[in-house]
């Protein structure tokens, strides 16, 4: 019991600090559509079981001991940012009106891609889950409860994300910021390649 009250807690606490996977759910469901929104979050569920599926295989552990596949997945998921964060940056800019777009600036399998991406190339995620599989989980735990434990992690996110996806797609939040769309995509854009060069730094770092 104990166990499973440590995973929940710190699963909650890092799904709910701020990164690029609420940065990217919130442009999409603000600039897109719900719909957009709510796939981008699956995708993210998608790159959580990523993580959880190689850290119950045992691969985490030797991705954490060789530093150099783990600093070069580290900086793949630096350039992802990176590469999100310019697109972002270089979109063009759209009427003042009210009027959200079609989406058709984007594919539902864009969105899911998106979100799956962002999360399995991102550092923060995996480190979290080599982390809580390898110092929190006891190597004595069944393979049956640690698939649980997994479930938990990869809910918690889907759930978190569907909710942040669903509140800044809402009419009254998305009708009042639609006019500054160029700036809330700049802003985003900004956020992303300051993840993606914070990443790298910390990739190159000592």
């Amino acid at each position: 019991m104990t166990e499973l009250l440590v995973v929940i807690t710190i699963t909650v606490l890092a799904v709910l600090s701020p990164g690029a996977d609420f940065a990217l759910v919130t442009r999409n469901s603000l600039m897109l559509s719900r719909r957009h929104g709510v796939l981008t979050a699956l995708g993210i569920g998608l790159g959580v079981m990523l993580h959880i599926g190689y850290s119950l295989l045992g691969v985490g552990v030797l991705l954490q001991q060789s530093a150099l596949w783990f600093s070069g997945l580290k900086m793949a998921g630096a350039i992802y940012l990176v590469y999100l964060g310019i697109k972002l940056l270089r979109s063009p800019a759209q009427g003042s009106g009210e009027v959200r777009p079609s989406g058709g600036e984007m594919s539902s399998w864009a969105a899911l891609r998106s979100g799956f991406l962002t999360n399995a190339l991102n550092p923060k995620t995996m480190i979290f889950i080599l982390s809580l599989f390898m110092q929190v989980i006891q190597p004595g735990t069944g393979l049956a409860v640690q698939i649980g434990y997994g479930a938990i992690i990869v809910l918690a996110h889907v759930l978190w994300f569907v909710m942040v996806a669903r509140f800044f797609s809402a009419p009254a939040i998305a009708s009042r910021l639609m006019s500054y769309r160029r700036r809330i995509d700049q802003l985003f854009g900004a956020v992303l390649v300051g993840f993606g060069l914070l990443l790298s730094a910390l990739s190159v770092g000592p």
